[in-house]
């Protein structure tokens, strides 16, 4: 039988609601007091119920997370600093890969809030699914718009996407190509397409953009994009996964980096830079991205709706190597 709350009393020497005031750090208890309980609590293996506590304060420390696959570099660094955030804060992490399948989000969702978890971190291409003025649950998004209520933290995808074009083309070169994902969906992702269509239209170049559809194999693009541009001399890619595809394909074609094709990715993760780190990219601040999330959401969980920012986004930076 599972050692109680009583036991830890009587083994200690306290009254029950000493060491419930104790586990629940209620009013003045001395440090001689404390020592006894958790002496006690140790030696008969007790562990407190964590969802008996949860109905007591009216808060279980749980935050929800759901990301499209954690084996994704960025979002797996992603995830990786929340968990680190959120247990400096003494919350603990349900995370939820979602496969970007609305069924699974709808699932992971009805867990969620079975869960009663304090608030949730999405990033999601389904729009409406996460709306906390119809689920009462505190919601932040990441780089993705999932309705007009919810905010939104991300890098200066804009500005991201000036860089890379800027370099490029003061590299020299001449005909550059952009590849990115569906314009239809919503995210301030597709700020980096416009940035470089942008500076192309500005310098008086014909500004050229592949769409890798969604949930698709991007390599089917790649290639149809070396047949169709061979003139190309730079590629921007919208993240690192498509930069390092780009590369295998051009050395697959025998196109020398970076002599007769410059490319640039987007995002920068600390994998990708282990795994390439010759590769000229966009680096976005998944740290300071994971803290503001992580902040606004906890002012959300306090009930403090009125002051959130609707869209936070991060400074990003160059991170040049021998690609370009």
């Amino acid at each position: 039988m599972k050692p109680n709350i009583h036991d830890v009393a009587k083994i200690a020497g306290v009254s029950s609601t000493t060491v419930s005031r104790v586990l629940n750090n209620r009013g003045y208890i001395s440090e001689k007091t404390k020592e006894r309980v958790y002496k006690a609590m140790e030696e008969i293996n007790y562990f407190p119920n964590d969802l008996a506590r949860s109905l007591f304060r009216k808060r279980t420390n749980l935050i929800g997370l759901i990301i499209p696959n954690s084996s994704n570099p960025f979002f797996g660094e992603l995830a990786f600093h929340i968990e680190s955030i959120c247990t400096q804060k003494g919350y603990k992490l349900l995370l939820c890969n979602s496969l970007n399948r609305k069924d699974k989000e709808e699932k992971y969702l009805e867990m969620l809030i079975r869960n009663q978890v304090d608030g949730v971190i999405a990033v999601t291409f389904n729009r409406g699914i996460l709306d906390y003025h119809k689920q009462n649950l505190p919601i932040v998004a990441i780089d993705h718009y999932l309705s007009n209520h919810i905010p939104v933290v991300g890098s200066d995808n804009y500005a991201g996407g000036k860089k890379a074009t800027e370099l490029l083309l003061g590299k020299g070169c001449k005909h550059i190509v952009h590849i990115n994902g569906p314009l239809e969906l919503e995210t301030p992702a597709n700020l980096r397409r416009k940035a470089y269509e942008d500076i192309m239209k500005e310098h008086g170049r014909q500004p050229v953009t592949y769409e890798v559809p969604f949930h698709q194999n991007y390599q089917e693009c790649i290639s149809r994009l070396f047949d169709e541009q061979p003139n190309a001399d730079g590629i921007f890619a919208s993240d690192d996964l498509i930069a390092a595809a780009v590369l295998t394909e051009a050395k697959k074609r025998g196109k020398d980096i970076p002599s007769r094709l410059k490319v640039i990715g987007y995002d920068g993760t600390e994998t990708v830079q282990s795994l390439l780190p010759s590769l000229t990219t966009i680096q976005q601040p998944i740290q300071s991205i994971s803290q503001k999330a992580i902040d606004i959401l906890l002012k959300a969980v306090d009930g403090d709706f009125n002051d959130l920012p609707l869209e936070t986004y991060l400074p990003v930076k160059v991170l040049e190597g021998e690609t370009t």
